[in-house]
Formats: C-alpha cells, sequence, structure tokens
C-alpha cells in the first residue's frame, strides 16, 4: 500500500470539494463522495513512499507548521487510459517551502514517488479517480463553471495505506487552531 504526507484544508474549501464531489455523482460520475470511509478526506498529498519510516514519523512530528494561504484553480485531467479528474492547486511560495521541507524529511524512505519531487510535483485535491473516457466532457461540465477560491491549508497528517488510518503531524506553530482529524481523509 501506500504512505503519505497530506495537507489538510480549512472547513469552507472542504466543503467546497465536498460540494463538487456531489455535484460529479449527481451528474453520474463516480466521484470521491461515493467513498464513505470515515478516512476520505479532500487533502493534497504532498509526500508518498512505500513505507515511512517511524523515525521520519518522529521527524515529521518535529516540524512546526503555521497556515499556508492558497487558492484552489481549475480542473485538471491526468492520465489518457485511466482518467484522473482533479483541482489545481495554485502554487505559492510558502506551499512550495513547505513541499521541499516535507518531501527532505520524507526522500530518505523506500519508493519515494518520483512526480513529488521539487520541480516535479503538481499540487492539487482529486476529486474524481477512474472516469470513463466518455463522461470527461459531463465530469469537467458539472464542475468547470465553479471559479478559483481561496483556501488555507490548516494542518498535516500521516495517511497509512496498510492500516487505512489517518494522524496528524507536525506542531502547529501559530495562526489558526489545529484541525482535529474527526473527519479522516
Amino acid at each position: 500500500m501506500v504512505q503519505s504526507v497530506e495537507l489538510l484544508l480549512d472547513d469552507a474549501a472542504d466543503a467546497e470539494i465536498r460540494r463538487q464531489w456531489e455535484l460529479l455523482a449527481e451528474a453520474g460520475v463516480r466521484s470521491l463522495a461515493a467513498q464513505t470511509a470515515e478516512t476520505n478526506r479532500p487533502h493534497i498529498t504532498i509526500a508518498v513512499a512505500r513505507q515511512i519510516w517511524p523515525r521520519i514519523d518522529h521527524a515529521l512530528d518535529e516540524l512546526t507548521f503555521r497556515p499556508v494561504p492558497l487558492r484552489l484553480g481549475g480542473v485538471l485531467v491526468f492520465g489518457a487510459r485511466h482518467p484522473i479528474l482533479v483541482r489545481a492547486v495554485v502554487p505559492t511560495d510558502q506551499l512550495l517551502a513547505l513541499h521541499r521541507r516535507i518531501f527532505h524529511t520524507v526522500a530518505q524512505c523506500p519508493g519515494v514517488s518520483a512526480n513529488l519531487h521539487p520541480d516535479a510535483w503538481t499540487p492539487h485535491i482529486t476529486l474524481a479517480r477512474r472516469v470513463p473516457i466518455p463522461q470527461l466532457g459531463t465530469a469537467v461540465h458539472a464542475i468547470a463553471r465553479d471559479r478559483d477560491f481561496p483556501a488555507t491549508v490548516v494542518g498535516i497528517r500521516r495517511w497509512d495505506g496498510d492500516q487505512r488510518r489517518a494522524w496528524p503531524v507536525a506542531q502547529h506553530g501559530g495562526g489558526q487552531p489545529a484541525p482535529h482529524d474527526r473527519h479522516g481523509r
């Protein structure tokens, strides 16, 4: 399975992404709204490895984190055979600096994903996976009229795909209160 580090959004942005999941579902496109696990939560994946060692988890817990303002941008399609519909995250210097810090913490773990290296990462939030090609137009039309909107990264969590559990990491260093991970992934 996968081990990852993910950025969590403020309540308003979280609700907006969930609304887009529902719009896709209403249009007949299987979106992440279909995943009912408590750990299903809008997020920005910032690091992935086949395994994240306990000492790396400890280093992640020691990181100081402050909220990061950003904008959620347009709709993108990743892949051709099994398209993934995503909402772009407009990169900022602050977001890219946070990504570099976390990437360099996790980089020594086995199976680090090449597309998450600095200068290769495309920050995004997944809306729907394996969208059937004939449904791509419907999917984009269902949410494309939505405009860019502001969001704030309010926390960082670890996802353990083997154990199917998530937990907060990093020390909150001011700004908005640290989120409780009651909504899960």
